[in-house]
């Protein structure tokens, strides 16, 4: 019976992914020890320090399908760690001649490491295919409303106009920026690990390198210069990109929320019958999607600083952070795969309503753009006394309800510097984007540069 919704029958349609589980889970963890272990057996066999038949029954005899999973258990229970008991189980299934050499010089935490490395790497290039599909889907919306003008707001109040685009690309520039951070990651997280007892590969004499060089390149994995035992580094950079991510994402969730309010209903996340209903309000479409990209956001969040605590191990072998890895590390990458699949749901099938984006931008009858005014009044004023014109001007248009720029008109020390034509312009918030469209232009040259 599961505890953490993530892994239930029912909760974990909306927490975590199926492909995420399947990588990182538990019997997938397993599978990749088989598979060091299958792995290990070859390289000694090639380099002629196990017989040369070894290697294949070994391999042969290494599946997931053929491990007793009770008797499993019951060894891990007893010894704290699942390798023994899987090792004793591979040297029954190889056969009394191959199976004497099974684990030849590995200790259990390379056995371990090993596999959580491959488990990570399928999970990073789960994580980097949809994270390329939200790029794409964010481009695409970027590119289509570089011009459409919505309000710009700080504080939740109107500020200055901004476009659309421009909004899209504010969300998409550190998304790109995680696609160069996922792949600089790898390296440093893609190694074996292969040390033996304490790191320096002592049983195996002085073949110990050779072996460490050929495991790597059995399983494609880079060779460390020393082994990681006790260096946490890797798999906390991969956690800490993780975390990274997944706020990158929940201010996307968060903007989409905010903007799929009744009282501004600018854009919203793709609806089918039923999504996002309330069982008493039948009117209601609420922003599931960005509530569990949220959700599981800060559930990463949570993680990471356990995986950072647990850098600090004592000595040659950690005596309890190592082993507080496995509670955080698949939970973190199945919620941050959960995170990306619900932002990938909204990227590629928002809507966006421009005509709202405009009823509301002209709410204020052009107090958003009183900033535009007050910078072209100034050269012709002078900045202090443009400003309290402006100002003037504003506190009428609100008292009295009337737009900005009749307000505006209103003033002879404004009219006496500024036609109604140019009045009319700067009370436009089209014209005043500054660098907006330059800037929606620059992010989108640098997705195209990564695609």
């Amino acid at each position: 019976m599961s505890t953490n919704p993530a892994d239930g029958a029912v909760l974990g349609v909306l927490y975590g992914t199926d492909a995420m589980r399947a990588a990182v889970g538990e019997r997938a963890w397993l599978a990749r020890m088989l598979e060091v272990e299958a792995a290990l057996a070859r390289a000694e066999s090639r380099l002629g320090i196990i017989p040369e038949s070894a290697g294949p029954a070994i391999s042969a005899a290494a599946r997931i399908e053929a491990i007793d999973m009770a008797a499993l258990a019951a060894s891990t229970r007893n010894t704290g760690y699942p390798v023994v008991g899987l090792v004793k189980q591979l040297t029954a299934l190889a056969g009394p001649e191959a199976g004497r050499w099974t684990h030849w010089g590995a200790t259990t935490q390379d056995i371990l490491d090993t596999a959580l490395v491959l488990c990570l790497r399928e999970g990073l290039d789960l994580i980097g295919r949809d994270l390329d599909r939200v790029c794409d889907a964010l481009a695409t919306q970027a590119r289509l409303h570089r011009d459409t003008v919505m309000a710009g707001r700080t504080h939740l109040q109107h500020a200055l106009p901004v476009t659309f685009g421009y909004k899209v690309a504010v969300w998409l520039s550190p998304l790109l920026t995680m696609r160069e951070r996922l792949e600089q990651l790898r390296p440093r997280l893609l190694r074996v690990q292969f040390g033996g007892a304490v790191g320096t590969l002592a049983s195996l004499g002085d073949r110990g390198l050779e072996v460490a060089k050929a495991l790597a390149e059995e399983l494609e994995l880079a060779e460390p210069d020393i082994p990681w035992h006790v260096a946490r580094d890797g798999v906390a950079e991969a956690v800490g990109f993780c975390g990274l991510l997944c706020g990158a994402l929940g201010k996307i969730a968060t903007d989409i929320m905010l903007l799929m309010q009744t009282e501004v209903a600018e854009v919203f996340e793709p609806h089918a019958p039923g999504r996002g209903g309330s069982s008493t309000m039948p009117q209601k479409r609420n922003p599931i999607a960005c509530e569990y990209v949220l959700a599981q956001a800060r559930g990463v969040h949570a993680l990471v600083p356990q995986v950072m605590a647990a850098m600090a191990d004592d000595h040659e072998r950690g005596t309890g952070p190592w082993q507080a890895e496995a509670l955080a590390i698949p939970q973190t990458f199945n919620l941050t795969h959960g995170a990306l699949a619900q932002a990938l749901l909204i990227a590629e099938g928002m809507t966006v309503d421009a005509a709202r984006m405009r009823r509301n931008l002209d709410a204020t009858g052009g107090l958003i753009v009183a900033e535009a005014v007050m910078m072209g009044l100034a050269p012709k004023l002078g900045r202090g006394a443009a400003h309290d014109a402006v100002h003037h001007a504003c506190d009428v248009a609100l008292e009295e309800h009337v737009p900005l720029a009749e307000a505006l008109s209103r003033d002879a020390a404004v009219t006496g510097k500024l036609d109604r034509a140019e009045i009319e312009r700067l009370t436009e918030p089209a014209n005043y984007l500054g660098a907006a469209g330059a800037f929606v232009d620059r992010v989108l040259a640098r997705h195209g540069q990564g695609a």
